[in-house]
């Protein structure tokens, strides 16, 4: 199989930059094919740390890297990266990187909206106010602007007049000051022959590159259960984080995404609001936030923290077609005594009894009022740290991963063991499953 998708299965935070930086060693190209720079990825290679939140992590291997058309694009976070990985050693050129024509552009008006809205809220999302949302809203309004446009003076012109005139009440509403068409305008002229050097039809070229027989490595952002359809809505992302969304995101077509692999938490972590059956708030919570240093790569918050959630990944497994999970941060779990699995969730009912649910409910109401079903198991003592071979880990976490691959329904296929790029059991190689 050529093909490999990587998507989180989880709330995002999974540990998705580490396996994507790994398994570029084995791609030809990699993609990303949703959401903005909302979402962070962490590369650990010797003593330099890279901090991603736009471009694919291919850069850092030297792999063509593609932001594909479901990504809405910041040209300004896009160049102040670009400056950023520089600085590193590594240098993005446009035989190094290729931007989708076709993508949409996220402007500094979407980025007002954003944080007025939120602002604003009573129930907040717990957005991270850099304007993806507005966004794919004008994507989907038909009034975005694109790459492409910045090649056209008069369209990109009418473009804004039909961009403000959306905006403008939205930003009185808000009491927020009117938006200035000339300057928007001014400032993407300037952008124009920073950005456009690096457009192109990436279809075209994924296309041609699939024929041709390379492999291209699927990179996704943020997790399935923030998905804006199949997530805890509205507690979500603006866009499909699921694998099916490759296809669509990149232009390559429904046979393109090949082996799912779905990067999985050996416990669970989520950032904002909304839903979280299994969250901690006692020492354990605290021990897995500060042992796993559960902060955001891209805002900095705090994780919420909590056990495993074998029916949330159970319910990933079936909403993506995942065919292997990568298992993270085992060793974040070095040294508890005891391990508790959410097997399936429990609600009483309005005549005082209870419900089973084998699934997460998409009810708002259900969501936050499920008691978790736990099965307990025994920890160990014994570190997982850089393990490197199956024959390195202690007995109760090999019996703690194969109990979490019966109860998915999905195996293991690669099982990290710190942030470190080799340190990675491989059981199953994607590319050639």
């Amino acid at each position: 199989m050529a093909n490999v998708t990587v998507i989180g299965a989880q709330w995002g935070d999974e540990g998705k930059g580490k396996l994507v930086d790994w398994l570029s060693n084995r791609a030809d190209v990699v993609v990303r094919f949703q959401g903005g720079h909302n979402a962070g990825h962490t590369l650990v290679v010797g003593d330099q740390v890279y901090k991603l939140s736009l471009l694919p992590s291919g850069v850092v291997q030297g792999k063509l890297s593609v932001i594909g058309n479901g990504v809405v694009v910041d040209p300004w976070h896009l160049l102040e990266e670009i400056a950023k990985i520089g600085a590193q050693g590594i240098t993005i050129t446009p035989d190094l990187l290729v931007l989708a024509d076709n993508a949409c552009l996220i402007l500094p008006l979407h980025r007002d909206l954003d944080q007025a809205r939120e602002a604003a809220a009573t129930n907040k999302i717990g957005t991270t106010g850099r304007g993806i949302g507005p966004a794919y809203e004008d994507k989907v309004g038909r009034r975005a602007i694109r790459v492409a446009d910045l090649a056209d003076r008069e369209a990109l012109e009418a473009k804004i007049d039909r961009l403000l005139a959306h905006h403008a009440p939205l930003r009185r509403g808000l009491g927020l000051p009117e938006a200035d068409g000339a300057a928007l305008l001014a400032e993407l002229e300037r952008m124009a022959p920073l950005i456009l050097p690096f457009a192109k039809p990436a279809w075209l070229l994924l296309g041609e590159l699939v024929k041709s027989g390379k492999r291209v490595l699927f990179e996704g952002a943020q997790g399935a259960l923030l998905d804006v359809d199949h997530g805890t809505y509205p507690y979500v992302t603006s866009s499909n984080t699921v694998a099916g969304q490759a296809a669509a995101g990149s232009g390559l077509g429904p046979k393109g995404p090949g082996y799912v692999l779905g990067i999985v938490k050996a416990y669970t972590t989520r950032v904002g609001e909304g839903p979280f059956p299994t969250e901690l708030t006692d020492e354990v919570g605290q021990h897995l936030g500060t042992i796993g240093k559960e902060f955001g790569t891209v805002t900095g918050r705090s994780r919420r923290c909590g056990w495993f959630d074998a029916a949330l990944v159970r319910q990933s497994v079936a909403l993506n077609g995942i065919s292997g999970i990568a298992l993270t941060k085992l060793d974040v779990l070095d040294g508890l005594a005891t391990l508790q699995i959410c097997t399936g969730y429990r609600l009483k009912t309005a005549e005082g009894g209870d419900q089973d649910f084998s699934y997460l409910p998409a009810g708002l109401k259900a969501q936050s009022q499920l008691s978790p079903v736990y099965e307990e198991m025994e920890g160990w003592s014994e570190t997982t740290q850089g393990a490197r071979s199956w024959r390195d880990l202690p007995a109760n976490a090999v019996k703690y991963v194969r109990r979490i691959e019966e109860l998915i329904g999905a195996p293991v296929a690669l099982l990290s063991t710190s942030p470190q790029r080799d340190d990675t059991i491989l059981m199953r190689d994607p590319f050639q499953d």
